[in-house]
């Protein structure tokens, strides 16, 4: 099961060399719109030959189109989600990998301030510690994204940086394979990342992420710390809310100091918090009833590798327990709204006037702060989580 990194493309990836105006339209024909691209890229500074060869082969990928509407998976609620992706094997290979790559990691903390856990957690998630890498063409899947009117703009630069890494050589159009977004290696980065981030750490003079976890893990590292982590400081903690909360302080609109929250009754669920000072969030994924978690700066971080919330939050929870935490309390929370109760919901919120997104049946981060607003609106616990009862009074 894959989960990419495909809504926080970098922008500003590619080299002077190839930085390019976008003229050419998504849609139409597919081989015309590749030849387009090809005429573009020479345009801009790149090697005729280099992207005559580059281009030659590539062929629209229905698969990639299949996958890219196909990520149910998001739709599951925290708790289900979790559950699903963190299992006794994913802990304990996590770590194995922690101790046979433990010079590497003790590198990655003394450069980045990035704690293993983090790296961990995502070489988990994106590839089974890069068992299951993927095996989707990465430039069919580009050209194909690029060529696909939804999110185009977000595929487009990455086409010309997957150009760039042909030209030195760290790509074959014709057997580089990975994610069907394009990503590529153990923790599936991006042509634009690779090229930015990509760091040949075993030192044997290639940037390896498909088959050397330093270069992988350390390339990841350098991206996190690009993406703005803040070395050596916590990310998210577990935290037990008081049941008379002001419901409305919750989310990640809100920020206050682990004290100030420990003044309305927050606490740690197991021992002190992490850090005292720092502005942070309380998150509840399943509202007021279901697990609490305190976020640092650092969470927000997670939204730049992955937009999805369940991902993120589970990803950066997976990296706690595999420092040691707890598994968290689930508690009780109200059942879900099924997806076309959903749907209904978001339907309802946008007639209001509020920004919820598409109209996709997942509780992102629009549903979210719209639900929060419309709960206030209404006198009812406002903890952002959608019940059968919110829906129902609308």
């Amino acid at each position: 099961m894959r989960f990419t990194r495909t809504l926080a493309v970098s922008f500003a990836l590619i080299s002077a060399t190839s930085v390019m105006a976008q003229t050419v339209p998504c849609g139409g024909d597919f081989n015309t719109f590749k030849s387009d691209m090809e005429a573009e890229a020479v345009l801009n500074g790149f090697d005729a030959g280099a992207a005559a060869q580059f281009f030659a082969g590539v062929r629209r990928d229905p698969a990639t189109i299949k996958a890219d509407r196909r990520q149910g998976v998001f739709q599951l609620p925290f708790v289900d989600f979790s559950r699903r992706l963190i299992s006794a094997g994913r802990i304990n290979n996590g770590k194995a990998n922690g101790q046979k790559w433990d010079s590497v990691f003790s590198n990655i903390e003394a450069t980045y301030g990035i704690n293993r856990g983090v790296l961990l957690a995502f070489w988990a998630f994106e590839t089974d510690y890069g068992a299951i890498q993927g095996d989707f063409n990465t430039v069919n899947s580009l050209v194909t994204l690029a060529h696909d009117c939804r999110r185009p703009e977000l595929f487009r630069p990455q086409v010309f940086s997957a150009l760039e890494l042909f030209e030195r050589g760290d790509l074959d159009p014709a057997r580089t394979t990975g994610a069907w977004a394009g990503e590529i290696g153990m923790v599936q980065m991006l042509p634009g990342d690779i090229l930015e981030n990509g760091i040949d750490a075993d030192g044997d003079g290639v940037v390896s992420l498909k088959t050397s976890a330093p270069d992988a893990l350390t390339s990841g590292a350098a991206m996190l710390s690009d993406l703005g982590w803040r070395p050596d400081e916590p990310w998210i903690q577990e935290v037990v809310v008081p049941s008379d909360l002001d419901w409305s302080l919750t989310g990640l609109d809100t920020t206050k100091t682990p004290e100030e929250w420990a003044s309305l009754g927050v606490r740690a669920r197991d021992g002190d918090f992490a850090a005292g000072s720092l502005p942070t969030s309380i998150i509840l994924p399943q509202g007021r009833n279901g697990p609490a978690f305190l976020a640092y700066p650092n969470f927000g971080v997670y939204f730049e590798w992955n937009q999805s919330f369940v991902y993120v939050l589970t990803a950066a929870y997976f990296a706690t327990r595999l420092e040691g935490a707890q598994v968290y309390d689930a508690g009780n929370p109200t059942p879900p709204l099924s997806d076309n109760e959903m749907k209904a919901l978001q339907q309802r919120l946008t007639d209001l006037g509020y920004d919820v997104g598409d109209i996709d049946g997942i509780l992102g981060a629009g549903t979210r702060n719209a639900v929060q607003k419309v709960q206030q609106e209404l006198g009812l616990p406002a903890d952002a989580w959608p019940t059968r009862e919110l829906l129902q009074r609308l």
